[in-house]
């Protein structure tokens, strides 16, 4: 796999140092637990907005739906 360079913010940074004191985790497992946190409530958030995306476009009623239909 390719490095990649990125940038903390100060605050961040103070954190991290701050924390894997604390914690007694090295940096590599507190950004990588952080990561594993961060993709699982992005992945919710998308499932939670496909669900709605689809659900947007299934709510007719059956009214709607039949609307000038002659059968």
């Amino acid at each position: 796999m390719q490095k990649r360079n990125f940038t903390l913010s100060s605050d961040n940074l103070e954190n991290l140092e701050n924390f894997s004191e604390i914690l007694k985790k090295d940096f590599s497992t507190i950004m990588n637990e952080a990561l594993e946190e961060y993709f699982e409530k992005e992945q919710k958030k998308l499932l939670e907005k496909n669900l709605e995306n689809e659900n947007a476009m299934t709510n007719l009623t059956y009214e709607d739906f039949w609307d000038g239909i002659d059968l």
